[in-house]
């Protein structure tokens, strides 16, 4: 099954599948959660304190983060393979799109912005909540409490570079998952010609409702400062 998994080009798909599922589940929840903070920020703050450092989330941090790298590294191995094989196609399809996406031809590409993303998020979030706390301080370098994620994010988005940054990255994670949520269901033989346009309609809505609801917090906190700066 190793051999398989690590050797054959269909078993480096499906761990493309796998992670790719398991990493898609775990982006819809940190948005439902990131949400929240727009409804009810002390809420937030209740859900960021329930994760915190606790076994269950150190846990789940390890699991995501060898799932980023293995869907990572197998996405590299996956491209040189089929540049070798097929030139510039990044990924061998059993369906044809008409007119292939620019998103199928750049995924490495998008992938590559999409972890610069994540290494900015882990600076500008993790390491002042998550981190603070295994390192037993009560505050971080800003002056607020490892679980007042809030007072973070309004902190963050009251920067106009990092609302264009954050932007730029949720961009490119909505051109990442077009592709890769029905690439996700076309590796594993789910996409035929009744299915493939109902999987790619899936994945756009997927893809969209993740991009809005990540922006509308960076948006709704950014217009929030404005507010705060134009009533000082």
């Amino acid at each position: 099954m190793s051999c398989f998994l690590s050797n054959s080009s269909l078993g480096k798909k499906l761990v493309m599948s796998i992670t790719g599922c398991f990493l898609v589940l775990f982006i819809l929840f940190h948005m439902s959660m990131n949400v929240v903070a727009i409804i009810s920020p002390e809420g937030y703050n209740a859900i960021c304190s329930f994760l915190g450092a606790n076994w269950y989330a150190l846990a789940g941090t390890v699991v995501l983060a060898l799932g980023v790298l293995i869907h990572f590294i197998y996405a590299i191995v996956l491209t040189m393979q089929n540049y070798r094989a097929r030139g510039t196609q990044r990924y061998a399809v059993t369906v044809t799109e008409p007119g292939v996406s620019w998103a199928s031809k750049n995924m490495l590409v998008l992938g590559v912005i999409v972890l610069l993303g994540l290494l900015l998020h882990l600076i500008n979030f993790w390491s002042k909540m998550q981190l603070v706390e295994l390192m037993g301080q009560h505050t971080n370098s800003l002056g607020f409490g490892p679980a007042d994620g809030a007072s973070l994010i309004a902190y963050t988005f009251s920067q106009w570079y990092y609302v264009v940054l954050y932007l730029i990255w949720f961009f490119a994670l909505w051109f990442h998952l077009t592709h890769g949520v029905w690439s996700m269901f076309q590796s594993v033989g789910w996409a035929n010609d009744t299915w493939y346009p109902r999987l790619k309609c899936i994945a756009n809505i997927v893809a969209t409702i993740v991009f809005l609801g990540f922006a509308l917090v960076v948006i709704v906190y950014f217009l929030r400062s404005l507010c705060c700066c134009a009533a000082c």
